[in-house]
């Protein structure tokens, strides 16, 4: 096999979820596994939260089916609503919490005929503008959909767009916004995502909703997820799969991009932008191999990306290499990537198999 694994420690997941409700006693908590629970692997992870999860919240009906055929109760939120109005059956048969972000899925809702009622969760433009009703438009469907046949539970959500800017303005804005509807007769409320619940306790609804702290990388640009208490789930292991003399002068990779400076070792890594390490991370990207930091030389490759071993003579072919992990957090990675660690979990592809443990 090719010497290329993505070891998930589910105790870290178990961890990270428990330091979420930490944060809000006496709050429930969706944990959050769309996308395949960021990479993580959707079955296994909410396997994992069996005993500890209050709710689980997937973006399409799909994922939902997914974890219903895992969990058999487990309260299930459907993030961004039905897309076709047939949809809401399907919700219904699967005993859904359902988002209504605007007035096609709410007429939808209601013209639906369903075996039972749904949980609705009215979402709440506060000021992201990105989904969800304006606050004069959700009073009004407040009033509509109380005491409809197809409405269970109705409950009110919404999302921060910044969040992970601590202090920032259009973090008070949006909660004045919220807190502005709670005058309503609201079943439940939801608001903060993982860097609200970590940062902002007056965002601490009924329901939290924590999402990339779960899987032990930081939401902020600031604070580390050591700093923040967090374990990182998931640990990209590879190995050295040939090692070259490159005399001063010479580039090496695609493009002739990275030129050595001095006559260098220069390692080949199993790893590639196929299994998801970004093709866009920059020389000088840092990579361990035998534990021990090397930079990125030279353009990731498809299947391969190559470092500068230069100053360990020692290294050999067989040596293990951690791409990010337990000792090189992935958000260090995706800064020098220009990105964050929400896009390298979910871009490792499904061709890296996946080795759980914990």
């Amino acid at each position: 096999m090719r010497p290329l694994v993505a070891t998930i420690d589910l105790s870290a997941i178990r961890h990270n979820y428990a330091l979420a409700k930490r944060c809000a006693p006496g709050r429930q908590a969706f944990a959050v596994v769309k996308a395949n629970a960021y990479g993580h692997g959707v079955r296994e992870v909410v396997d994992a939260l069996r005993d500890e999860a209050d709710g689980f919240a997937v973006a399409c009906l799909e994922e939902a089916a997914e974890v219903r055929s895992v969990h058999a109760d487990a309260r299930i939120l459907l993030l961004e609503g039905c897309f076709e109005p047939a949809e809401y059956l399907l919700a219904a048969q699967l005993r859904l919490d359902v988002a209504v972000q605007g007035e096609e899925q709410a007429c939808a809702l209601l013209a639906a005929n369903l075996p039972a009622p749904l949980n609705v969760w009215l979402k709440l433009d506060s000021g992201m503008h990105r989904l969800g009703f304006a606050p004069a438009a959700l009073r009004a469907w407040h009033g509509r959909l109380r005491g409809a046949a197809q409405v269970a539970e109705l409950n009110l959500m919404s999302h921060f767009a910044c969040a992970d800017l601590r202090g920032d303005a259009q973090n008070e804005d949006q909660l004045e916004s919220f807190l502005g509807l709670l005058d309503l007769d609201f079943d439940q409320r939801s608001l903060a995502n993982s860097a609200a619940i970590l940062t902002i306790p007056a965002a601490h609804m009924d329901w939290l909703r924590p999402g990339i702290m779960l899987y032990g990388a930081t939401p902020f640009a600031d604070l580390s997820a050591a700093e923040l208490g967090l374990r990182p789930a998931m640990s990209l292991q590879a190995q050295l799969i040939a090692v070259h003399e490159v005399a001063a002068g010479e580039s090496v990779g695609y493009g002739a991009s990275w030129v050595a400076g001095r006559p260098s070792r220069i390692g080949t890594v199993s790893c590639g932008y196929a299994d998801g390490y970004p093709r866009h991370a920059s020389a000088g990207t840092p990579v361990l191999v035998n534990g021990q930091r090397v930079a990125l030389a030279g353009r990731v490759s498809m299947d391969m990306l190559t470092v500068d071993l230069t100053e360990l003579p020692a290294a050999k072919v067989g040596d293990p290499v951690e791409l990010w992990g337990e000792n090189l957090p992935i958000d260090e990675v995706a800064a020098h990537a220009g990105t964050i660690g929400y896009e390298l979990l979910t871009k490792v592809t499904a061709r890296v198999p996946r080795c759980y443990r914990g």
